[in-house]
């Protein structure tokens, strides 16, 4: 995966939910068709001339980027997406953590050497969020790719994330903004690196997530029953000591547990490379 979109895969991890999230797929709308929406004012889907990595995204009004990313950044109200499988438009589009929840047929979709580039303009781009810009993409990838799709319930090893049996150790926010960020600006750590994170206003839904994603333990659930939103440090190093269960027990009084956690696949019935535009 290019630099680019492993920091487009960080942002999604860190994105600021209002909401609480469940660390599977995320479910869309319909599961057999494009969800309700309105749509891009001019979208195109071509066939990439060159390979690579896949590359960018889309930025809303409410899109989080650090100074080096936003110059990097698709221009206000755009998706623009280069070098993409069926697979990473799917992956982007309905924000998966990961092409492994994806199921597919043939090669084409999430293995071969098909590429697309999608370049995509929202009709007022200084009114419309990410989250708007990701439905309408949603909308866009069904329509032109013919895709018919479901969710597939299963189970994966991975955490529960509880309260310890001191109680949380978390202070409620007085923060207006949302925010995570690492120490030495780093926008994903590496699982064999020390870690060090500084959080502003997070629910616990959002911090489940953020482990989820790269805290080595699998997909998790929430299960601490806390609503609020905190203000915390947690720091980390799985090689030399605390490694991540100790450390959010002794800093936040939280707890990972092992187990069984429900997980959805989604799942490609078919589709159809898309005609021109």
């Amino acid at each position: 995966m290019s630099r680019k979109a492993t920091r487009a895969v960080s942002r999604r991890i860190l994105a600021v939910l209002a909401c609480a999230c469940i660390p599977v797929p995320t479910a869309p709308a319909q599961t057999h068709g494009a969800p309700a929406s309105r749509e891009f004012e001019v979208a195109s889907v071509k066939p990439a001339k060159q390979g690579g990595g896949v590359e960018g995204g889309c930025h809303g009004i409410d899109s989080a980027y650090t100074p080096a990313e936003r110059a990097e950044a698709s221009p206000l109200g755009r998706c623009v997406i280069t070098a993409a499988r069926l697979s990473h438009l799917v992956n982007i589009a309905w924000k998966l953590q990961s092409t492994q929840w994806i199921k597919s047929g043939p090669d084409w979709m999430a293995r071969g050497d098909e590429r697309f580039n999608v370049e995509a303009e929202a009709e007022d781009p200084t009114h419309t969020t990410e989250g708007q810009l990701l439905t309408m993409l949603q909308r866009l990838i069904v329509d032109r790719f013919q895709m018919k799709f479901h969710l597939e319930p299963a189970e994966a090893p991975g955490f529960l994330l509880t309260v310890g049996k001191n109680g949380p150790k978390l202070r409620e926010s007085k923060s207006e903004d949302s925010r995570i960020s690492f120490a030495g600006g780093v926008l994903k750590p590496r699982p064999d690196a020390p870690v060090s994170l500084t959080a502003r206003r997070v629910s616990i839904p959002m911090l489940t997530e953020l482990l989820s994603g790269f805290g080595g333990h699998g997909p998790g659930v929430d299960k601490t029953g806390l609503q609020g939103f905190y203000d915390f440090s947690l720091s980390w190093d799985n090689e030399s000591g605390p490694n991540l269960s100790t450390a959010l027990q002794q800093q936040l009084g939280l707890r990972l547990e092992s187990g069984k956690v429900p997980i959805s696949y989604f799942v490609i019935d078919s589709a159809q490379r898309p005609g021109a535009n």
